[in-house]
């Protein structure tokens, strides 16, 4: 390119630069990358969880591997010896001279700053006399004195000097390389050569196929795509699978073949150890010469599984093996469900697919459970705690305590719970206690909708219904804690109630008695007494009819005067009873009858209070007309208030819920929740949920389980699905189901009222111009024309 020039580095001063920033450019990332955490705050947050977690094999590994792993150490040397390299790199760039020099022609002519033109002249004869090439000077430095003589004394030159620091005018731009001169050097060019073709044609293109082939093999999970299509092949082909076949499926996974995944092996002795296992286990298909569940890898898997679950003692060399096999084993069940999800979509959508029932994607989940806890199906939620065992199992189920589920255990009484469990020490009943408070409680609030919709709450035939469900997770000792809390108030406040309605009905009782000795006429004086008691709450009826602002001054008059009437008419029956009662005589007959007059009049004082209180009711109904309008009119215009303010509230719990999902597609949370108590598991697991909607009368899907993965506290989770195309009533259920324990699985009803389809209108009313708006237009038109033309008239 004209007008460039580009220059190596000679001396190598400049390629010190480039490679300060290629190491710089290396070792700040790969600090804040590969920097080893914390290891005090990891053995910290081990420590407190020893208490609870101190018997998990995953725990007792962590342990292992914190103290004996050197990588943490190595990783620490190797980016102090890069930040090494880095500030060496730095001070020698920071020493390096400035090899750029300003030009200046009185030095070239080693003359004085402003030396005059005589001098210049004088100077120029002198050093051409000594290094002109005729009289046998350099060449080069006699050119450099012209050119310092030319910029001194041409008036062009040296305006070029004083302009551009050349006297020859503006230079060619110079690109500087920094890279030695060596490496250009033709000498070198052959090595150079070789070492950028090894470097970009051989090294370069093997590390990225090699990477790019290895990384098309597994998916988005990382699990194999062959695996993935294996399962995709037998749930399609087994579409309810029982828990035997859906371990078999599961082990024959290609993870745990070694021709596919390296980590796997195939140990020398497993001709051995496998068969010996296989008749501890008893029935485990082994006959079954369906590929690949008779090949010899799928069969040490399904051994291995089996073992885990029985939870059977094995060699050291399988020990490593089984652990392999079970820490992949969760990560393969969800994709199992992924892909039974996969099934029921295509079979919705398509029509006349076979989709995986309800039964098998459930025993999925529960597969996982038990392989976390390394429980079989049939043994009791309870031997997930430590220190039980099945012979413990008779002191719960015992018809005393009949406790069947961990719910039931936690809800006994401290002393009871104790006596039940009276088998174990103080310190192993501790730590049982501490383990099972540690263990989740979930809380589940459901709100069904169709969003999007002007009656959100109306649920249409096709519409899209969404089911937001939030989830409080809480520990089981808080839960129940604060229930056991609260029992014992609410019966003493039970039992004080009772005890004051027994008391007054005690002294109600003996008053009675003492008002009427004859026992045959105690029913009789009962049921007038509660005639009496019907009778007396007339006016407060009275009150709450007349509700209207108008009427209450009247109503409160009136109520005033029935009052005063009926203290006076009971004064007159109290001095009516004293009478009759100092006037009777010894016979018992003669003071019933007394009694039931008494009765009498006050049924008659009640009524007459009801009548006036009617009559009072008429008399404030009795209102003006201007005022009854006055009252419709602020009626009106309270309903209208209260629909605008629903409007509202629903306007700004819509915007809510949208800002809601917008965060949330861009927050981005952590799956790390809660350890989970899995004495068996070799690797720390985290609660994690499954969440979904199905048809247990059908045994389909009606929503894809949604898994829950970032419960801490508090998640809110929508469950969308279409509602069905025939009105009617639905009964469908929510599912909540865990990935670690067994026995906290929850289900919860959800009913459906699907309503007919609003019809869609051809014309709507927004479209409808009126008539008028037309003819003024036609006539705006029609004035345009009539005025256009005269205009040309005018003109013409």
């Amino acid at each position: 390119m004209a007008g460039q020039q580009f220059q190596y580095d000679d001396s190598g001063n400049t390629f010190f630069y480039f490679l300060t920033s290629f190491v710089g450019l290396i070792v700040v990332p790969a600090t804040y990358y590969l920097w080893p955490r914390d290891q005090n705050a990891e053995q910290l947050r081990l420590k407190n969880l020893r208490r609870v977690h101190g018997r998990c094999l995953w725990y007792q590994l962590r342990l292992t591997k914190s103290q004996q792993s050197m990588v943490p150490t190595l990783k620490k040397a190797a980016l102090l010896l890069g930040w090494a390299v880095f500030l060496l790199l730095a001070y020698k760039v920071s020493k390096l001279d400035r090899e750029y020099q300003e030009y200046n022609p009185y030095e070239v002519l080693n003359l004085d700053p402003g030396a005059s033109l005589s001098e210049i002249k004088k100077q120029y004869r002198l050093l051409s006399l000594k290094y002109h090439p005729d009289k046998g000077g350099d060449e080069s430095t006699f050119m450099r004195i012209a050119k310092a003589y030319a910029a001194l004394t041409n008036e062009q030159s040296r305006q070029n000097w004083e302009t551009y620091g050349n006297p020859d005018g503006p230079g060619a731009t110079s690109f500087g390389i920094a890279l030695p001169a060596w490496i250009v050097d033709q000498k070198n060019s052959m090595l150079v050569l070789l070492v950028y073709g090894l470097a970009f044609m051989v090294v370069l293109p093997v590390v990225v196929g090699t990477w790019w082939y290895r990384s098309i093999r597994y998916s988005g999970d990382q699990i194999l795509i062959n695996t993935t299509q294996l399962f995709m092949h037998f749930m399609y082909k087994t579409p309810n699978m029982n828990m035997k076949r859906l371990a078999m499926v599961l082990t024959a996974a290609f993870e745990f073949d070694p021709r596919s995944n390296k980590d796997a092996t195939i140990r020398p002795t497993d001709n051995i150890e496998v068969p010996q296992l296989i008749r501890e286990l008893g029935n485990i298909n082994v006959k079954k010469k369906e590929p690949p569940f008779c090949y010899p890898y799928s069969l040490k898997a399904r051994v291995l599984v089996l073992a885990h679950l029985a939870r059977m003692d094995v060699s050291e060399e399988l020990e490593e093996d089984q652990r392999f096999v079970v820490r992949k084993s969760p990560a393969l069940l969800q994709e199992m469900i992924n892909v039974g999800c996969q099934l029921t979509m295509m079979a919705n959508s398509r029509g006349g697919f076979h989709a995986p029932r309800l039964v098998t994607i459930e025993n999925c989940m529960k597969l996982t459970q038990m392989i976390v806890q390394g429980l079989q199906e049939s043994n009791s939620p309870l031997l997930q705690l430590p220190h039980f065992e099945e012979e413990h199992l008779r002191y719960c189920v015992s018809k005393k305590y009949k406790v069947r589920s961990l719910q039931d255990l936690v809800s006994l009484k401290d002393s009871d719970r104790r006596s039940m469990l009276r088998f174990l020490g103080e310190e192993k009943y501790d730590e049982v206690f501490a383990v099972l408070g540690s263990f989740p409680h979930i809380a589940m609030v459901t709100k069904l909708q169709v969003l999007d919709d002007e009656d959100s709450n109306n649920i249409t035939a096709g519409s899209i219904v969404t089911v937001t469900v939030t989830l409080t997770r809480k520990c089981m000792a808080e839960v129940f804690e604060k229930e056991q809390d609260s029992s014992p108030c609410q019966t003493e406040e039970a039992a004080t109630t009772e005890e004051g309605q027994g008391d007054s009905s005690k002294t109600k009782t003996k008053v009675w008695q003492n008002k009427s000795k004859p026992a045959k006429k105690t029913p009789k004086s009962k049921k007038k007494k509660l005639t009496k008691k019907k009778a007396t709450p007339a006016p407060a009826k009275t009150k709450q009819a007349n509700g209207n602002v108008a009427g209450n001054e009247v109503v409160a008059a009136t109520a005033a005067a029935a009052t005063a009437a009926a203290t006076a008419a009971a004064t007159a029956a109290a001095t009516a009873t004293a009478a009759a009662t100092a006037t009777a005589t010894t016979t018992t007959t003669a003071a019933t009858t007394t009694t039931a007059a008494v009765v009498k009049e006050e049924e008659e004082e009640a009524s007459d209070k009801g009548s006036e209180s009617d009559e009072a009711e008429a008399e404030a109904n009795k209102d003006s007309p201007s005022e009854r309008d006055e009252d419709s009119e602020k009626q009106s215009d309270t309903e209208v208030d209260e629909i605008a303010g629903d409007d509202e509230e629903e306007w700004a719990a819509l915007q809510q819920s949208i800002q809601r999902r917008e965060r949330a597609l861009l927050e981005t949370k952590s799956k790390v929740t809660h350890p989970v108590y899995s004495v068996y598991f070799p690797e720390e697991k985290h609660e994690w949920w499954w969440l979904y909607i199905a048809d247990r009368r059908d045994q389909t899907l009606v929503s894809m389980p949604y898994h829950v993965c970032t419960l801490k506290d508090t998640e809110e989770v929508e469950l969308k699905f279409p509602a069905p195309s025939k009105m009617g009533n639905y009964q469908y259920s929510i599912i909540l189901r865990s990935d670690s324990y067994l026995g906290l699985d929850q289900i919860r009803p959800l009913k459906l009222e699907v309503h007919e389809a609003k019809a869609m209108l051809d014309n709507h009313p927004q479209w409808d111009i009126p008539d008028t708006e037309e003819e003024d237009e036609e006539q705006e038109d029609s004035d345009g024309i009539e005025e256009s033309e005269d205009d040309e008239e005018d003109n013409d």
